[in-house]
């Protein structure tokens, strides 16, 4: 398994803010470093995360929840999840305007991690 580092999330954030607008920085780097650690977290010596999809799904919502960034969290956290899933060798593919609604849908509705690692399987090709 190919993890994601802090370099690679900053610049995640940073194509980010890029291609869509918005400010650019962090706004909690101990926030950012806890959803990094979601993709190697143990818990009595077992992956709290087993799967490729559930370990995008816990950066995903750690992005979502915790906002790291000061701008475009939604945005980048949808990034780094599909990014996460295609190093690893994961095709995803969602409709038009499908990422955005549903990254809202973890925001309002606060979804939790199963929810979004199922929703990220339907879209695995």
């Amino acid at each position: 398994m190919i993890i994601l580092t802090l370099e690679q999330l900053l610049e995640i954030h940073t194509i980010a803010i890029d291609a869509t607008g918005g400010s650019a920085g962090i706004r909690d780097l101990g926030r950012l470093e806890a959803a990094i650690a979601t993709q190697t977290q143990n818990v009595f010596g077992e992956e709290l995360y087993s799967s490729i999809a559930d370990k995008a799904a816990a950066l995903i919502r750690a992005v979502i929840a915790d906002h790291p960034f000061i701008d475009g969290n939604k945005r980048t956290a949808m990034l780094i999840g599909i990014t996460f899933l295609e190093i690893n060798g994961l095709r995803f593919i969602a409709k038009p305007g499908e990422i955005e609604d549903f990254a809202v849908s973890i925001a309002t509705s606060r979804l939790d991690i199963p929810i979004i690692s199922a929703w990220l399987n339907k879209h695995l090709s």
